[in-house]
């Protein structure tokens, strides 16, 4: 009888699940690992549904000399619970957003400005390097480490989009060299020597 009641709950609270048409995000609210809770419907207006930031270009005077604009759940709440999301990528010359990934999607990337080098690395260690066009699209499987640098002499610009209002971001310098995890144990784990950890670990800020 007990397996009887939690199937007939289960499909209550799936039928409800579909029924709704969307859960545009409460910001103020605790983000979960399924988002944000919805918005009361009846405060929900067509400007929950729409995101005027990806029509300017983003601020690349950085290290990476990149910028990303994301339009994700935190900026976007329209796309809370919708599994989708989008991004604007600027790559000024020289420009790279280095080896990442994003733990809970994957990325599709559309050029359609400059030359962009991306390519990623399976879990077989088997590296997939493109150089890409206006008009070329590029897939980054979920969680995979990748990349992309600006492969020409003009800006690029390019629209990442993904199957997750929340994709998540993991870049691997950051991860290795912009904390404090201790140069010994960076040193073991990489096979750096102790100058080269400590000359990455000055550039990015990391300490130990």
């Amino acid at each position: 009888m007990l397996p009887i009641f939690f199937l007939f709950s289960f499909l209550i609270f799936s039928s409800h699940v579909v029924a709704l048409d969307f859960c545009v995000g409460r910001l103020k609210a605790p983000q979960g690992p399924s988002g944000y809770p919805c918005k009361n419907p009846a405060k929900v207006t067509a400007d929950d549904f729409v995101f005027s930031g990806l029509g300017t270009a983003g601020n690349t005077s950085s290290i990476i000399n990149a910028a990303v604009t994301p339009a994700f759940d935190a900026q976007f709440p329209g796309v809370n619970g919708l599994g989708i999301s989008i991004a604007r990528l600027d790559l000024a010359p020289g420009g790279v957003i280095p080896f990442h990934t994003h733990p809970a999607a994957t990325e599709i990337l559309l050029v359609l400005k400059g030359t962009i080098v991306a390519g990623f690395v399976s879990s077989a260690n088997s590296v997939y390097v493109k150089t890409l066009k206006k008009g070329d699209v590029m897939v980054f499987p979920q969680g995979l480490l990748h990349f992309q640098i600006n492969g020409g002499g003009i800006p690029a610009l390019a629209f990442p989009s993904f199957n997750s209002p929340n994709p998540g971001l993991q870049i691997l310098d950051f991860a290795l060299f912009a904390n404090n995890l201790t140069s010994a144990l960076v040193e073991k784990t990489t096979f750096l020597d102790d100058a080269q950890v400590k000359k990455l670990k000055g550039v990015l800020g990391g300490t130990g």
